[in-house]
């Protein structure tokens, strides 16, 4: 079960208009699971807003575990690429948050490598986290950090049941390298 925790809309040099076409667009497609859906939306002008034109949403979602999974996109910066539609930008959105509460786990996939760094570092003991699918970004994150730091993770699939929903997932298992801060003066 998920429940969605607010989302942010934001914009800037552009007309606050925007900001209820993105809105409109993710509801439309969140409305279908979930009825009370908050998005905030930031519109920032003049001075405050820089100098490049642009928006983007932001939304998060959290498990009746406590896990916040989340999705973000942004327009194309002015010159670079194909122009974004803002009801696209909040379909398309609102299509990845639901497909990283679908792929579950205890970090969305653009975070699994943060963890797994971590993990890599942390104390000499066994760590476990349970992702959903590995991306492939985390894939060849794990190949520099086994040339990096000779390190491998037992990696166990876990198929999706009753006590698992949504697709396979993967637990991962290391024993961290004791990194410390040499730097760090002790008292």
């Amino acid at each position: 079960m998920t429940s969605l925790t607010p989302g942010c809309r934001y914009s800037v040099r552009v007309s606050p208009q925007m900001a209820n076409r993105i809105v409109d667009s993710a509801r439309s497609i969140l409305n279908k699971f979930i009825p009370d859906i908050y998005i905030y939306t930031d519109h920032m002008k003049g001075v405050n807003s820089g100098k490049s034109p642009g928006f983007g949403l932001s939304l998060v979602a959290e498990t009746t575990s406590g896990t916040f999974l989340s999705a973000e996109l942004a327009s194309n910066p002015q010159g670079q690429g194909a122009a974004v539609l803002p009801e696209d930008l909040g379909r398309n959105c609102a299509r990845l948050l639901l497909e990283e509460i679908y792929r579950g786990g205890c970090v969305d996939s653009t975070n699994q490598s943060l963890v797994l760094l971590l993990m890599t570092l942390g104390q000499q003991d066994v760590s476990k986290v349970l992702l959903g699918p590995l991306s492939p970004y985390t894939i060849e994150f794990l190949r520099h950090l086994k040339s990096f730091f000779q390190i491998m993770f037992k990696i166990e699939t876990k198929p999706c049941g009753e006590e698992l929903k949504g697709g396979d997932k993967v637990l991962m298992t290391c024993v961290g390298i004791g990194f410390s801060n040499l730097s760090k003066t002790l008292k």
